[in-house]
């Protein structure tokens, strides 16, 4: 039987899939020492598939991989028809409304303009709001649209507050939590049920 295939996201949630996969007992020295490669084996009857955090949702969707670790920031923003079957503990971040530091942004009456890498979580969360805003999507660094003018405040995510800070801006208000998550194709959790639940009961022992 070929083996399960496993979409990683590349960096630093790679980096602690790796750990996790080492701790309940994968020799992962292949993905160690990858060189220019993107799909490794992961000990018997798992195989590695590296990948950028949004293409790991579309890979896992379409089911040429059978399961993937992706951040939640992802999901929230991308969606998919897949299953979402672990909290993998690990990437732990928020996403967040910041603004310029003492500004008053709820008040007021005139539509307001927001910054964003990630513009179906911002939609998400005025709609949630049953606030009237337009949404510019920004690639770079999100933080510069507040300072340049070209928006009120920025939907994004946080992890310690510094840049925020550094930049002039704090946070308004928190919308969710976010970490790694594990993902699993729909017809695979079908057809190789027992392979993918021994996969997902070893992970879970060790997640944080």
């Amino acid at each position: 039987m070929k083996p399960l295939r496993i979409a990683l996201t590349k960096g630093r949630l790679e980096d602690s899939t790796v750990n996790l996969f080492e701790k309940i007992g994968y020799d992962c020295s292949a993905v160690r020492n990858k060189g220019r490669k993107l799909i490794l084996p992961v000990g018997d009857g798992l195989e590695v598939v590296l990948a950028k955090a949004a293409d790991v949702i579309t890979y896992v969707q379409y089911g040429v991989c059978d399961l993937g670790v992706v951040g939640k920031d992802t999901i929230l923003n991308q969606g998919g028809n897949f299953y979402e079957v672990l909290d993998l503990g690990f990437g732990r971040c928020r996403f967040a409304l910041a603004g310029p530091k003492g500004g008053s942004f709820f008040s007021g009456y005139s539509a307001k303009t927001i910054a964003t890498k990630y513009p179906g979580v911002a939609r998400n969360y005025f709609e949630s709001k049953a606030m009237d805003v337009r949404i510019i999507k920004i690639e770079g660094s999100v933080e510069l649209a507040p300072l340049l003018g070209l928006a009120d405040a920025i939907v994004d995510i946080v992890e310690t507050g510094t840049t925020l800070k550094e930049n002039g801006l704090e946070v308004i208000d928190t919308i969710c939590d976010v970490s790694a998550r594990l993902i699993v194709n729909a017809a695979s959790m079908k057809l190789r049920k027992t392979e993918i639940e021994a996969l997902t009961d070893r992970m879970e022992q060790f997640v944080c």
